[in-house]
């Protein structure tokens, strides 16, 4: 999925990125200039502005206006909504910094980008095409599962209620 996110939004683009969907982050632009991206883009607009969903829907712009509270709710919302899982796979994620892909990369040639402690105890890293940001699944990756597991509870309970009880 394309989605372009305003500047209330800047934890959740980088989940997004991370579970592979390019998303266009931006902190200072104007409601106007959010509404123009989206629209020539061709991309989803995620907001929290309820003036700034409207306008985008008022002129013909995909739009959504995120509501969940946490990092898990919206996770879950989204993926409701648009259909897409919550399951992280390297091969298609995108760098959480800059959007770019990531591509595996030998430690050895990381090795001297990295902590020393890194380079003991992880074998598998990723780098970002473009930034050249290094990732691995160190100790956060347990937080990364965690707020995951949530949303795809959270994700889980929202179907089931929405399901036909007879």
């Amino acid at each position: 999925m394309r989605f372009v996110a305003d500047g209330m939004l800047g934890k959740l683009t980088r989940w997004l990125r991370m579970l592979g969907h390019d998303v266009e982050y931006f902190n200072l632009l104007e409601d106007e200039e959010l509404i123009k991206v989206a629209k020539s883009e061709q991309m989803i607009l995620l907001t929290r502005d309820l003036r700034l969903y409207q306008k985008a829907a008022t002129e013909g712009v995909k739009a959504h206006l995120v509501e969940g509270r946490t990092e898990h709710e919206r996770l879950a919302e989204l993926a409701r909504k648009y259909d897409f899982g919550l399951e992280i796979d390297v091969s298609t994620s995108r760098c959480p910094k800059c959007n770019s892909r990531i591509k595996p990369v030998r430690k050895e040639e990381v090795m001297e980008r990295i902590p020393e402690s890194t380079s003991r105890f992880y074998n598998e890293f990723w780098e970002c095409q473009n930034c050249g940001k290094i990732y691995w699944q160190g100790s956060h990756w347990k937080r990364i599962d965690q707020i995951l597991s949530q949303a795809k509870e959270t994700l889980r309970k929202s179907k089931a209620s929405l399901s036909p009880r007879f």
